[in-house]
């Protein structure tokens, strides 16, 4: 096993709802195939996270071939919703920015609105190369993302986590802790003798085929206190963040990246940090 290796990949085909942890995963230019290519909104188009409806941690979207989902959840049946072929442009707002997309059956509508209680509609990113520049102020000219929060790709490390949670154990709230990994939605997981928080450092990596661009920290947001197993919140990590993590206007966790050169990462690759 190298000294820095892939430990896992995640996916989330649907923007907040849980996902799939594959052994290899194809990286595309606005990010891991099939990731954030689908959200749920409400009435006025704005997209519904974890933020507004913690219990869509307990919901799954298992990816299937073709971009189509199997949707699950507590007393739910299992759905699996098409990829939208054709259709009008629907437009929704994802903080304040608002992308193209187009709605799904009416079945995943029925779906949404019945586990979520209120009205929902489910939409799907049909073409992620034009619908979503990245952020400017961070971007290379042509580059895009999904339904992600902002950035292709998040990578965060298992040294950083024991970090954070040797800080909950002595800090005010040692009952929360330790969290787990998934509290914090990455896409790839790094595994191996990493100093903690050395991927705020990381420029420029090399995984399997990809290489991507270390771009800046992942500010942290009120779904990280969120049990994916429970949608119970708490308090941790933002205030254990709050207190030893403020980076700029930021509670950093993770490193945010964009993908250079495209290709296939899997569990244990070497990760090469080349700048």
């Amino acid at each position: 096993m190298p000294n820095l290796y892939v430990q896992s990949l995640h996916v989330h085909p649907v923007k907040s709802v849980a996902g799939a942890a594959p052994d290899e995963m194809a990286v595309e230019p606005w990010g891991p195939a099939g990731d954030r290519r689908w959200a749920v909104i409400d009435t006025t188009g704005a997209v519904i996270t974890q933020r507004q409806q913690a219990r869509l941690a307990l919901a799954s979207a298992r990816p299937l071939p073709g971009g189509r989902v199997e949707l699950s959840g507590p007393g739910m049946p299992a759905l699996v919703v098409e990829v939208p072929r054709s259709g009008p442009l629907e437009p929704v707002v994802l903080f304040g920015q608002k992308i193209e997309t187009v709605v799904a059956a009416s079945a995943a509508a029925e779906w949404f609105t019945a586990y979520l209680g209120q009205d929902a509609r489910l939409v799907h990113l049909d073409d992620p190369a034009v619908r979503r520049p990245v952020d400017p102020e961070y971007a290379l000219p042509g580059e895009t993302v999904s339904l992600a929060d902002a950035y292709p790709l998040l990578l965060a490390t298992n040294a950083s986590l024991d970090a954070l949670n040797a800080l909950i154990a002595e800090g005010d709230h040692p009952e929360e802790g330790p969290l787990p990994m998934n509290r914090f939605r990455p896409n790839l997981v790094v595994g191996g003798p990493a100093a903690a928080w050395a991927e705020d450092g990381w420029r420029r990596i090399a995984i399997g085929d990809a290489v991507f661009r270390g771009v800046r920290e992942c500010g942290r947001c009120i779904v990280t206190t969120t049990d994916q197993r429970t949608a119970e919140r708490g308090r941790e990590p933002l205030k254990t963040l709050a207190k030893h993590r403020r980076i700029g206007k930021s509670l950093a966790f993770g490193r945010q990246l964009v993908p250079v050169v495209t290709g296939t990462v899997r569990v244990g690759d070497e990760v090469r940090v080349l700048e």
